[in-house]
């Protein structure tokens, strides 16, 4: 049944992405729609009687649904449509993921409850510097469209006019700043539950392995850039190029190196 549920997310998700924006009302209501059906059902699927399932395909899905609301909230504050385009297609392929690539099940009994709070964490840390990257790539298109000789708006499609009505670059600059120093704090509190608890967590004792080199690596990133932001007022270029830089690397940590081991070398993990 969560079959039928993911996939009828992903035809929402998809349908909404590339509606006109004068169709805002249905746009609205066929987000929420999807979101409710993708959460409905990844819910059903990842938690089972004293079980989680994990794996890379339920992190992606897990992001890009939280990654969604965040989207749809945002975009009721600023004028941020043109995000849709970016970020629906996205959370139409993983919305679906769990189907063709369901991981494996990890028994919750003799578990801390630091277990499920840091994962819980972990995926909202996620989430947030997912909509953050998004949104610099959102500032890349803007900025390009600035020092493009705009056409006639008749001859413009949807796309290009809802960059035209995007909040200024600065003003798009302080949410992206928003949206990482929020992203940097929980994956702070991230890298903590996994290094204070990680015996709890785990049953092993905290080790150097990818998955922590690179998240390592990212929370770096994205520090150094806020620490550049207050202390050097880096923007612009610099500050898109770290986001950018900072996701992919982050994006290695889990959901790459899981797929790599899961799917390429078909190892069952726990």
């Amino acid at each position: 049944m969560q079959t039928y549920f993911f996939l009828l997310a992903a035809l929402l998700y998809l349908a909404c992405a590339f509606l006109p924006s004068q169709r805002r009302l249905p746009v609205s209501l066929g987000i929420v729609a999807g979101w409710l059906l993708h959460g409905g059902a990844l819910l059903s699927d990842m938690f089972a009687a004293d079980a989680l399932r994990v794996g890379f395909a339920v992190m992606l899905s897990s992001t890009l649904w939280i990654s969604v609301a965040a989207y749809w909230l945002e975009n009721r504050n600023f004028s941020l449509d043109s995000m849709r385009v970016l970020v629906l297609p996205v959370a139409a392929v993983a919305v679906v993921l769990p189907s063709v690539f369901p991981g494996n099940m990890v028994a919750l009994t003799g578990k801390s409850d630091w277990f499920l709070a840091h994962i819980a964490i972990s995926i909202l840390a996620y989430s947030t510097l997912t909509i953050a990257a998004f949104h610099a790539v959102l500032m890349v298109l803007q900025e390009s469209r600035l020092h493009t000789r705009p056409g006639p708006a008749a001859q413009a499609g949807w796309f290009a006019l809802a960059l035209d009505r995007l909040p200024a670059l600065l003003t798009m600059e302080r949410l992206l700043f928003r949206l990482i120093a929020f992203g940097f704090t929980l994956l702070t509190l991230t890298v903590l539950s996994g290094v204070v608890f990680s015996e709890q967590l785990f049953g092993t004792p905290f080790k150097w392995d990818h998955k922590t080199v690179f998240t390592m690596l990212s929370w770096l990133l994205f520090g150094l850039l806020l620490a550049g932001r207050r202390w050097q007022g880096w923007r612009g270029r610099t500050a898109l190029s770290f986001t950018l830089a900072g996701f992919a690397i982050l994006l290695l940590a889990y959901v790459g190196s899981r797929f790599v081991l899961e799917v390429v070398l078909h190892r069952v993990l726990t």
